[in-house]
């Protein structure tokens, strides 16, 4: 087993006054040579952005995101014409491909929003552009790892999926638990954020928003303390 430690501390930050972000790996003015990506897991921000701000009109191309907000509320708008509200317990996934451009802004005025921006590379470039969306609550068992975006390769009629031979999972545990991972590729990492909490692998102690990238094993085993909750992307290495 080969692995990597990201404590919370040593994320890249930025404060833009209407934006506070936490970078995981190397974004905006944040470079490390050492954290530019996890395999093809690209981006992982940790943003909170204040009432009635957001990311105006953008692009993007080539490139799956995955949005988590945490707390809040944002209203999505983009180039494919959809509309509407992304809320804290929904999950957003947009396929770039082609070539979108999308805003994403505050729905509040009274609160800020603190949501996760993921960015996987494709495993085929040039698709059609797509966007999808769900509650969290409706894909998850409670104490378990569950998976709540999968390949389009291994999705069925209303999973949400990707163009990457990716997996993503959540971890809600009430109570203490074990549990352990199992690899869809050998060939694959996992990459374990701790998003509230306490969790135990490989003899590492991670608390709220450290992570741990594993790979070169079949398994991983968590021992998450009760109350936490755990964000773990499978993709492949290479």
């Amino acid at each position: 087993m080969k692995k990597i430690l990201h404590p919370a501390d040593t994320r890249g930050t930025a404060d833009y006054g209407w934006l506070q972000a936490k970078y995981s790996f190397s974004f905006a003015n944040f470079f490390d040579p050492n954290r530019v990506q996890f395999g093809k897991l690209r981006v992982l921000n940790d943003d909170i952005v204040a009432p009635s701000m957001g990311f105006g009109k953008h692009p993007h191309q080539n490139m799956e995101i995955v949005t988590i907000p945490q707390e809040g509320a944002l209203k999505h708008r983009d180039s494919m014409g959809n509309e509407g509200m992304i809320e804290s317990g929904d999950i957003q996934i947009m396929s770039a491909g082609t070539g979108v451009e999308h805003s994403e802004i505050n729905a509040r005025s009274d609160e800020a929003v603190k949501l996760f921006q993921i960015w996987v590379f494709p495993e085929k470039e040039g698709v059609a552009p797509r966007y999808d969306q769900k509650k969290i609550s409706d894909l998850l068992t409670p104490n378990e790892l569950s998976t709540v975006v999968k390949p389009k390769s291994e999705a069925q009629d209303g999973d949400l999926w990707i163009h990457q031979q990716a997996w993503f999972n959540i971890g809600d545990f009430s109570e203490k638990t074990e549990t352990k991972y199992t690899f869809n590729n050998k060939a694959h990492g996992a990459y374990v954020f701790v998003i509230d909490g306490s969790v135990a692998i490989d003899n590492e102690t991670l608390n709220k928003r450290d992570a741990i990238g594993i790979w070169d094993t079949d398994t991983v085993s968590i021992t998450a303390e009760k109350d936490s909750r755990v964000l773990l992307i499978e993709v492949p290495m290479n």
